[in-house]
């Protein structure tokens, strides 16, 4: 069974916006080498549909991008995505799926699935799965910004704290740090 993890960027006040967070080679590069070590992507509506928008036309070639950023979109584009909806039905980027029906279900299969694991790329859904119990890992990119606004991670809340053991800790050189962190006990 492979593991499901939580990778989002985030500001040190908690800020989930993708807009807010440091773009450059170097964590292009992290999150391709993330991407590289799991099976498949994960993601909610809108996230997917954030990502469609852009990021296939990179990896055709169709938008000029630096070799990093490049290299993140063609990977992307061959890893199995993905998509929790209850709105939309059709999923035409290549190697899209939908997950439908009972969501822990649905969650579990693909788990089941994927040995190298899923990374999962939504906060909303992420908060969703949180409460299910379904999160094994979470990879955060702490960039050294305070935003003052939101989204935020976990806005809606959950049942009651998790603890997390520390893996390891990167500090990049944009003064951004990669956090790896396991679901403690």
């Amino acid at each position: 069974m492979g593991l499901l993890t939580f990778s989002i960027n985030v500001t040190l006040d908690g800020c989930v916006d993708h807009q807010e967070g440091i773009v450059d080679d170097e964590t292009h590069a992290l999150f391709t080498r993330l991407l590289d070590e799991n099976g498949a992507m994960l993601w909610g509506r809108v996230t997917y549909e954030m990502m469609e928008s852009f990021w296939p036309a990179v990896a055709r070639g169709d938008l000029e991008a630096p070799p990093t950023t490049t290299e993140w979109a063609v990977t992307l584009e061959s890893k199995p995505k993905y998509v929790v909806s209850t709105t939309r039905t059709d999923f035409p980027w290549t190697n899209s799926h939908h997950i439908t029906g009972d969501l822990r279900e649905g969650i579990q299969k693909i788990k089941d699935a994927t040995p190298a694991g899923i990374l999962l790329g939504s906060v909303g859904l992420a908060a969703e799965l949180d409460r299910l119990d379904l999160i094994d890992e979470y990879r955060m990119l702490v960039h050294p910004r305070i935003a003052g606004h939101g989204p935020t991670l976990y806005e809606s809340g959950l049942p009651g704290t998790r603890r997390l053991e520390l893996i390891s800790a990167q500090p990049l050189r944009n003064g951004a740090v990669a956090m790896h962190y396991r679901r403690a006990g």
